[in-house]
């Protein structure tokens, strides 16, 4: 059979991800943090893009823009809302204006006779109250905008500057300073030196003597425990400045497995020393910084904002609400873009105001659709959850990114997306949105299913209520959950109870014997 070319004709469908809708899903998925910095960084590329706070300062009733895409999104299309209790607060301008109208009537009636007095003074010398304002606040100006302070706060150091600085003054010679640099430059955000002192004097080209030499310098830094490879010779430089670092302390540090086990029998016979001895030394060990870093503090954390609002109503349903401080607000400044594509103006000119144009526009429509998908996600969320919103944790139901994408017509993935990084503030607390998708622990006797979270809660009360006589192991804590119709096995609790961070029955009976020890009036 010959080989032959030919040219055929074939139809069929594809998806083609366009760069608008990747830019959609991004922003989809996105924080508020890091959605923050994204429209950050498309305003100083757009010249068509404005912050709607600038515009509202510098140019009220100005040139023709588009509205903040906020205000549509609050908006939402007819028969979108799908429950009566899922609203969204769109007027905070009016409100707020409402609110400054208020408060300055409410200023102007309680001005005290002091405040008309010295008012009246301000007018003797020439001083406006606007600037009696400026004069109290400390304002440089009198724009009425209060002080920074914080660009008077001094800089606190990290931890690698100030171990350098002790070491400048600690190590006169070069060679010591050049390797005490490549200590410091190893230990982490807690105190703790990450590497080998065999690898650093190789690459240094110093011997391991001398690196050791500078590492007891090191040593000898503030704060104390610092350059320590790990937690043993922590502790045991913080017990050696406080000269408590005896022979029992030393084996008692030599088996800190043993202590983390509670296995208080066998510290004793290592350590020789009775139970009152022992509990000393412990409560000795727990005086102690195990983290001498951390005064220093690292990278700092970004707060978590929530995103939606859940608040409760008059009439007992629920009121969601977009947070509109989390919401960037930018507006299309379209008179810029008709000026800059007159008839005059270059071919070049004109292509670059379109695809400007383009992409700011394509941007509002992408913030306003992701705020409307988030809302909608949230009052899903609400109503599937409304036992925990009303009730507590216990009574969480299981609920899966499914049941949530067919209840409001869209995808798993998209459902995925939006409750990635977005948080709720509730009456009960902050939550990521994650946090109300749990897997379902079957009932016994075929009933309605139970929430994992609301089986973890059940575990730590039960642990938490338990008598220190009779402490419960992970089966006796099955027959309590098979009592409440909640069918799991031992291997479940077990897994979910080390995910609290709550040690086994044995570890739990060693330390409440302790604690009874050391109390007077149980050994009274």
């Amino acid at each position: 059979m010959g080989l032959s070319t030919k040219l055929m004709l074939r139809q069929g469908q594809a998806l083609v991800m366009t760069p608008q809708l990747l830019q959609a899903i991004k922003l989809l998925q996105l924080s508020n943090i890091e959605l923050a910095a994204f429209v950050e960084t498309e305003l100083e590329r757009n010249p068509l893009l404005e912050r709607a706070e600038e515009v509202e300062a510098g140019d009220p009733g100005g040139e023709a823009r588009a509205e903040p895409f906020e205000a549509e999104a609050g908006a939402p299309a007819e028969g979108e809302r799908d429950w009566d209790s899922a609203t969204l607060e769109t007027s905070a301008e009016a409100l707020q204006s409402g609110l400054d109208a208020d408060l300055g009537n409410t200023f102007e009636a309680e001005r005290t006779p002091a405040t008309q007095e010295r008012a009246a003074s301000g007018d003797a010398l020439g001083l406006s109250e606007g600037a009696w304002a400026g004069a109290g606040s400390g304002a440089g100006g009198g724009d009425g905008e209060a002080p920074n302070l914080e660009a008077y706060v001094a800089e606190k150091p990290s931890l690698r500057e100030h171990l350098t600085m002790q070491l400048a003054v600690a190590c006169p010679d070069p060679i010591d300073r050049l390797i005490g640099g490549a200590l410091i430059d190893l230990i982490d955000e807690s105190g703790y030196l990450q590497g080998d002192l065999a690898d650093i004097a190789e690459r240094l080209g110093a011997s391991p003597a001398r690196v050791e030499q500078v590492l007891a310098i090191v040593h000898s830094f503030e704060p104390t425990g610092v350059g320590a490879r790990n937690l043993a010779e922590c502790l045991t430089l913080q017990l050696k400045e406080r000269d408590r670092c005896d022979p029992a302390m030393q084996a008692l540090l030599a088996n800190l497995p043993l202590l983390a086990r509670r296995d208080f029998a066998t510290l004793k016979r290592f350590c020789g020393v009775d139970d009152e001895d022992l509990a000393d030394m412990v409560q000795e060990l727990r005086r102690l910084d195990p983290k001498p870093g951390r005064a220093f503090g690292g990278e700092v954390e970004a707060p978590a904002a929530p995103d939606v609002f859940v608040r409760a109503a008059a009439d007992g349903s629920w009121q969601i609400e977009l947070n509109s401080e989390a919401l960037p607000r930018i507006l299309v400044n379209h008179a810029y873009a008709a000026r800059v594509a007159r008839p005059g103006a270059s071919e070049a000119d004109r292509t670059f105001i379109s695809g400007c144009l383009q992409s700011a526009n394509w941007l509002t429509k992408s913030l306003e659709q992701r705020a409307r998908t988030i809302l909608k996600v949230a009052s899903e969320i609400v109503r599937q959850q409304d036992g925990f919103f009303a009730l507590g944790v216990e009574h969480l139901r299981p609920l899966n990114l499914k049941t949530v994408a067919d209840a409001i017509g869209m995808h798993e993935s998209t459902v995925s997306r939006v409750t990635s990084g977005k948080y709720m503030a509730t009456p009960r607390g902050l939550f990521e949105l994650k946090y109300f998708f749990t897997a379902a622990i079957a009932a016994t006797g075929g009933g309605e299913s139970h929430s994992a979270e609301a089986v973890r809660f059940r575990i730590r009360q039960m642990i938490d209520q338990e008598n220190p006589d009779d402490v419960l192991s992970d089966d006796a804590i099955v027959a309590r959950l098979r009592e409440a119709k909640i069918d799991i096995a031992r291997r479940t609790v077990a897994k979910y109870r080390e995910s609290l961070r709550i040690p086994s029955s044995i570890e739990r009976r060693r330390e409440k014997q302790a604690q009874r020890a050391r109390t007077p009036e149980a050994a009274q």
